[in-house]
C-alpha cells in the first residue's frame, strides 16, 4: 500500500452499528486514521446505539438512514443481508426528495460489508440513489488492527474523479486494519468462509487449547492468555518466515517426542479435514444469502 493519506476532512457514516461496523470504527480510531467526530451512525435502536458508540466519543448517531447518506462521503453498509430490502425502504420513506438526495450521493461511496450480496444486487437494489459501490469481506479482528479483508470495487464507466480518490481512501483504510487485498468478485464467497468466518474457528481452537490445559491443571485465564499467545506466536512465525505451515510443524516435531502425539490425535479427529469443511460450508452458506 502506498504512503499515508490525510483523511482528516472525510466524514465516513456506518448504516447499521452492529459488531461489524463497531469493529471498523474501533480499529480506525486506534491507528489514529479518523476521529470519533469524523463519523456518524445509524441503526433502529437510538438508545443501543448510544450506550454503545458513545464510548468511542461517536456523537453523531441517529435512526435515520438516509442522514447517513447525507452527510458522509463514504458509507459503509453493515446491516444483515436479510435487513437489505427494509434498509432500501427506510431511505425511500426518508428522504425528503428523492431527487435532491441522488443529487448529493453522485459523488459518495457505499462499502458493503453484507455477505453474498453481490455488486450487481447493490445497484439494482439503490439505483435510485446514483451512488458507486465498493464490495467487501472484513473480518472482526480489524478491532485489534490485525484483520484481513477482501474487497472490490464495482464503479460506472463514467464514475467521478473524487470517487475514484475515495476508493484509494477506503484502501488505505482498510490496511491500517490489517492486511486488504483487492480481488475478483467471484472470489468472494469462497475467501469468505476462510477469513470472514475463520475467526471463529480460530476462538474455538483457543477455547479448545485451553480448556486442555484446565485439564492438566492450568488455571483457565491463564490457560486462555497461553493458548491465544502460541496461536499469535504460530501465525506471525508462518507470515514472517515465509515457511510453509508443514515445514514448521516439522520443525516442532521430535522424533519420539511429546508434540507428534499430540499431531497424531488431532489426526485422528480429523482435525484439518473438518476445518476445510467449515470453510467449505461457510462459503456455500455466503453464496446462498445473495
Amino acid at each position: 500500500m502506498s504512503g499515508a493519506r490525510d483523511l482528516s476532512k472525510l466524514n465516513v457514516g456506518f448504516i447499521g452499528g452492529g459488531n461489524m461496523a463497531y469493529a471498523i470504527a474501533a480499529g480506525l480510531f486506534k491507528t489514529g486514521v479518523l476521529k470519533p467526530s469524523q463519523v456518524i451512525v445509524s441503526a433502529t435502536n437510538l438508545k443501543n446505539l448510544k450506550t454503545r458508540w458513545s464510548p468511542l466519543g461517536v456523537n453523531r448517531v441517529t435512526t435515520s438512514n438516509a442522514q447517513v447518506l447525507l452527510e458522509a462521503e463514504i458509507i459503509f453498509l453493515s446491516v444483515k443481508p436479510h435487513i437489505l430490502p427494509v434498509c432500501r425502504q427506510s431511505i425511500l420513506d426518508e428522504a425528503d426528495s428523492l431527487e435532491n438526495l441522488a443529487a448529493h450521493c453522485g459523488e459518495k461511496v457505499m462499502v458493503s460489508i453484507l455477505a453474498g450480496v453481490t455488486l450487481e444486487k447493490l445497484k439494482d437494489t439503490f439505483s435510485f440513489l446514483n451512488i458507486q459501490h465498493v464490495r467487501t469481506m472484513p473480518n472482526t479482528p480489524m478491532q485489534v488492527g490485525a484483520g484481513c479483508t477482501i474487497y472490490c470495487g464495482g464503479f460506472d464507466n463514467n464514475c467521478p474523479g473524487v470517487v475514484l480518490s475515495y476508493y484509494e481512501d477506503i484502501k488505505f483504510m482498510l490496511n491500517q486494519l490489517g492486511q486488504a487485498y483487492e480481488v475478483q468478485e467471484a472470489q468472494i464467497n469462497g475467501i469468505t468462509g476462510l477469513t470472514g468466518c475463520g475467526p471463529a474457528y480460530v476462538y474455538e481452537i483457543i477455547e479448545a487449547l485451553a480448556d486442555g490445559g484446565v485439564k492438566q491443571g492450568i488455571a483457565r485465564e491463564m490457560a486462555i492468555k497461553m493458548a491465544a499467545q502460541t496461536v499469535l506466536g504460530a501465525a506471525k512465525t508462518v507470515l514472517e518466515t515465509g515457511k510453509h505451515p508443514a515445514v514448521l510443524k516439522d520443525e516442532v516435531c521430535s522424533p519420539g517426542g511429546a508434540t507428534i502425539y499430540g499431531v497424531h490425535e488431532l489426526e485422528k479427529g480429523a482435525m484439518r479435514a473438518t476445518l476445510m469443511n467449515a470453510v467449505e460450508k461457510s462459503a456455500a452458506r455466503a453464496k446462498e444469502l445473495q
